[in-house]
């Protein structure tokens, strides 16, 4: 059988913060529980379907799954077991916010397959919080995380962001400190992008355009600034036992995050809920973002073929992103081919510019690669 993954998306707030650009809301619990039930119906449509296929890994995002009903949420993954063949050693995150949760809740997930947490910090400093529109404190962050250590979960992800405005290097290596003093298993730390459509862009669009123009900024940090931050981040986290795996991840020996691995190395994987994406045996499919549609039982709205030139390019703008690369053999074997019979021309530029390093068949980025690495792995797109 072939390895499956599910995504499940949940798109409720209690609010949303300033700088999010993903598909969430806040709406009465009515809706919620509507959802749920729509979801469920979804989930036993997609079931029977993918027979096939063995998942592996169950990732529960949004929003914030921990807004909705707890017992919602159990009959959702429950839903799932019955009607999909989830392995017995399957990694299943769950996403949670500070203050979302209690202790009655945290043991219903424990009891309903949860064996992981992603909880959303951000930043341990409660006026960069503010900043952010995040509705929690870092107190209300401790209290949760201590929660989920009492009910068991012995693999913990804490998310960050760092380029806040008005944040410096000394001002992010507090909230590092903060965190690896509470030794979670995983740490994700994303570089804030401001994307249009969001109150942070209207408040800092012009920053953001002298940001990327290398220009002194009002209240961004500059683009020196961001790359203090992220090589900072990226010593202290080695110094305190974390493996880079991949540009924004680090992670405790053994506790990389496979769903998110299996996203950078394509695996298939299927999208369940409101405008959740899928990729299922190179073809892309998306449900509706229309709420109002998804409660009706309309769901997937597109269906595109993924060409053999894009495989190629996801193959490697992905896989590179990764500390561990990707392999000749594994090109060949996807793809029919040796690499250098495509991407000759980019790997021996990129070499040459040490962004790029091969080695026993493997090939990746170095750090002058990861620091550049939106342009390098530009230069795979054919």
């Amino acid at each position: 059988m072939k390895n499956l993954e599910l995504y499940v998306h949940i798109p409720f707030c209690f609010k949303k913060c300033a700088y999010c650009d993903f598909l969430s809301f806040s709406c009465d619990e009515k809706t919620q529980l509507a959802y749920a039930d729509a979801l469920i119906r979804e989930i036993e449509c997609y079931g029977p379907q993918m027979k096939d296929y063995f998942v592996t890994t169950i990732f529960v995002g949004g929003g914030t799954p921990t807004w909705l009903n707890e017992d919602k949420m159990v009959e959702i993954l429950d839903t799932i077991y019955t009607y999909f063949n989830v392995s017995a050693d399957a990694e299943i995150t769950m996403e949670c916010n500070p203050g979302t949760v209690t202790a009655a809740k945290l043991e219903k997930y424990r009891r309903a397959g949860v064996n992981r947490l992603s909880i959303g910090l951000q930043s341990a400093d409660d006026e960069e919080l503010q900043i952010l529109g995040r509705i929690h404190t870092f107190d209300k962050f401790l209290k949760t995380y201590e929660m989920a250590r009492n009910a068991g979960f012995a693999n913990i992800n804490v998310d960050l962001i760092s380029g806040i405005p008005y944040q410096t290097a000394e001002k992010f290596l507090h909230t590092l400190q903060k965190v690896v003093r509470l030794k979670p298993n995983h740490i994700s730390s994303y570089s804030l992008i401001i994307e249009k459509g969001t109150p942070f862009y209207e408040a800092y669009k012009f920053d953001v355009v002298k940001q990327e123009a290398g220009m002194q900024t009002e209240v961004l940090p500059t683009e020196d600034e961001v790359y203090r931050i992220t090589k900072l981040t990226q010593q202290y986290l080695a110094n305190a036992g974390y493996e880079q795996y991949e540009i924004s991840n680090f992670a405790q020996p053994g506790f990389e995050c496979e769903h998110n691995i299996g996203y950078w190395t394509r695996e298939n994987y299927l999208g369940l809920g409101l405008g959740a994406a899928s990729l299922i045996e190179n073809v892309r499919y998306s449900n509706t973002s229309d709420l109002d549609a998804y409660l009706e039982g309309e769901l997937r709205v597109e269906e595109v073929p993924v060409s053999r030139k894009a495989q190629m390019e996801e193959f490697m703008f992905l896989g590179l992103r990764m500390q561990r690369g990707v392999t000749r053999q594994q090109f060949q074997a996807e793809f029919g081919v040796p690499i250098e019979g495509i991407y000759r021309d980019a790997l021996e530029h990129l070499k040459a510019e040490e962004l790029l390093e091969m080695s026993a068949g493997r090939i990746a980025l170095t750090e002058k690669g990861q620091d550049l690495s939106n342009y390098a792995l530009a230069q795979f797109l054919l």
